[in-house]
């Protein structure tokens, strides 16, 4: 018998799933859920946990409060956002002037990026060293020195749409990001909760995102530890195509001198890994797959592909230099 029924609809996490997540192991969680009802899990007919994705985040910041130092008892029963108030105060340093020099932060949003630029006020601590605003924009002009930080303001916050976020932490040399949203799904959070990504509801001021850069740049709000390497690796850039499908269909179109013909074939390994690397993509936040599984896939496939393309690029050098292919 059930303890309450399965959602139609939402991402539900197993609780090995959870644990690797959230770093919590298995027994503690079941312990954590008996003694302090720290989250309550649905369960199916056969007696499976499902855990929200609420429930990823709560464990995640719960975690992170006793591993420094906080008592079980003494976060269990606090809600979601009093658990990430608790982290923000936890991780915020006393004074900017404990920080050896100045964050270099890069922002990436239309409106954060217009206060800034009318701003007259020097915030200690802080050197906005690029202020773009749009992805595009960030993606187009690269800074010219290598942030600390990345603020990336985006109006609304979907698990998809975290693999985003690598490529632009790529851009501007950043290894961690805070993100203002506007609205967010619960998966999207969790996610950003489990790799130790800072995420922000709009509207917030300028003094908080300053402050909480310095946090993170300090190494207080250091990226996630090994065991959530592959949220991480989803999160991660991937490496850029190089070829196009124009240029694709231009290779696959030449023809070959040898029996094997190479090239075609490398070009439908590299078509077949790009178009698998987007269907990754599309299905982060969809369905009851684990989405830091299917980000490290993506990830994988992604390395793969840039490979195929290394060889693709050799093969077809190669048929350059062929005078029996001029």
């Amino acid at each position: 018998m059930a303890d309450r029924d399965l959602p139609d609809s939402g991402q539900t996490f197993r609780i090995g799933t959870v644990s690797r997540l959230t770093g919590v192991p298995t027994d503690t969680l079941r312990v954590w859920e008996r003694r302090y009802h720290v989250v309550t899990p649905v369960r199916s007919e056969a007696g499976t946990r499902h855990y929200a994705a609420e429930d990823v985040g709560r464990l995640s910041l719960i975690k992170r409060l006793v591993d420094g130092g906080d008592a079980i008892s003494s976060v269990a029963n606090l809600s979601l956002e009093d658990l990430r108030e608790r982290i923000r105060g936890a991780e915020l340093p006393e004074r900017f002037s404990s920080v050896e020099r100045a964050c270099r932060v890069v922002v990436c949003g239309h409106q954060l990026a217009g206060r800034l630029k009318a701003e007259t006020i020097h915030r200690q601590g802080v050197d906005f060293v690029g202020l773009f605003g749009s992805p595009e924009e960030l993606t187009a002009a690269k800074p010219e020195q290598t942030a600390d930080v990345l603020v990336l303001e985006l109006p609304t916050l979907q698990a998809e749409r975290l693999r985003e976020i690598g490529p632009l932490l790529h851009s501007c040399g950043a290894e961690r990001a805070l993100v203002i949203y506007g609205f967010a799904t619960r998966s999207a959070l969790s996610m950003l909760d489990a790799a130790r990504m800072i995420a922000r509801r709009a509207p917030v001021d300028l003094d908080t995102v300053c402050q909480e850069c310095v946090a993170m740049s300090s190494g207080l709000g250091r990226a996630a530890p090994e065991r959530q390497a592959s949220v991480l690796e989803g999160l991660g850039a991937s490496p850029p195509r190089r070829f196009d499908d124009g240029e694709l269909a231009r290779l696959a179109a030449v023809s070959s001198e040898g029996d094997c013909d190479w090239s075609r074939h490398l070009v439908d390994l590299v078509s077949a890994l790009t178009a698998f690397e987007t269907f990754s993509a599309e299905c982060i936040g969809r369905g009851s797959e684990d989405p830091a599984l299917i980000a490290y896939i993506g990830a994988c496939t992604a390395r793969a592909r840039s490979l195929m393309e290394t060889a693709l690029e050799r093969t077809a050098l190669a048929g350059e230099q062929d005078p029996a292919l001029d």
